[in-house]
């Protein structure tokens, strides 16, 4: 195998779930050829059937052993007690390629098979997969968060391009940090809009997504753009009145989101004040409303 590009290669799916199908998909568009995945659920072997139609559906040391390339998409919890036990049963061997998409985990999760001579590569898509066919074409120019040995970097960085992807390097070390990251702005991103729809929808609105989806629209852009300059809202202006009013609101109506929104104010109030946008007096008359709460 040519160490700058890949060759075109057997590929095996441990895991076809959204994740693994749609990689596997992806590298099956770059002329991989997908052979062998494991498939258990009903839902799973119907997307087999849909997406990387001529694999065969195998347990997990047979795709192993039909295989050049192993792409492993378990969950998190799943991924280090398979590869080792994968690697008790003698299933990798060296010169395999082994890479997991799990964003938390490095290539530390691999150790079991690199100890067998597989070349270990962390491929984490940054992107939300529905098991839609859209997700294949959102890979087009996503990152991959890539961590893997500096003689491995070529094979990395070939592999997420063959998939449309962008790779960013990192560091072992940062991946409980970096995926931590991800989590409070995609998926802790999704629960507040789907609270602020709910709340809407209590407030009788009939469209509650057309009415919000230019907003956070413009929120999402000039927070990239401007950081904390893009705060706006009665937290950032250090407007109790109307922080009360919301309280008492949601106390009575939605009582549920009142702790996350006391969470989120109290985070706002203090990115508030070390940008300068609020003052010290008005930080504190902020927290005793939120304190209160």
């Amino acid at each position: 195998m040519d160490a700058q590009r890949p060759a075109r290669l057997r590929v095996g799916v441990v895991g076809a779930g959204r994740v693994g199908a749609t990689l596997g998909a992806a590298l099956a568009r770059a002329g991989h050829a997908v052979v062998a995945v494991t498939a258990v659920s009903d839902s799973t072997v119907r997307r087999v059937e849909r997406w990387l139609p001529g694999a065969q559906i195998l347990p997990a040391d047979e795709v192993l052993a039909a295989a050049d390339l192993v792409l492993v998409a378990v969950p998190d919890d799943a991924l280090r007690p398979l590869v080792a036990g994968l690697a008790e049963t003698g299933a990798w061997r060296a010169g395999q390629i082994v890479a997991h998409t799990s964003g938390a985990q490095g290539i530390s999760a691999l150790d079991p098979a690199a100890a067998r001579g597989a070349m270990a590569l962390a491929l984490h898509p940054v992107m939300t997969f529905t098991g839609r066919a859209e997700d294949l074409d959102r890979l087009s120019g996503a990152a991959f968060g890539v961590t893997a040995l500096d003689d491995l970097r070529p094979v990395a960085e070939s592999l997420v391009f063959e998939m449309g992807g962008e790779p960013i390097w990192v560091p072992e070390s940062a991946r409980g940090m970096y995926h931590a990251a991800l989590s409070v702005g995609a998926n802790h991103l999704v629960t507040l809009v789907n609270d602020a729809l709910g709340l809407l929808g209590g407030a009788g609105v009939a469209e509650p997504a057309r009415l919000i989806a230019p907003l956070l629209s413009a929120a999402l852009d000039n927070v990239l753009r401007l950081g904390d300059a893009a705060l706006t809202g009665p937290v950032s202006r250090g407007d109790v009145a109307t922080l009360q009013t919301h309280l008492r609101t949601l106390r009575e109506r939605a009582p549920e989101v009142v702790p996350s929104y006391v969470a989120m104010a109290r985070r706002t109030e203090e990115r508030a004040l070390a940008a300068g946008r609020l003052s010290a007096d008005q930080a504190e008359a902020v927290r005793a409303v939120l304190e209160d709460a």
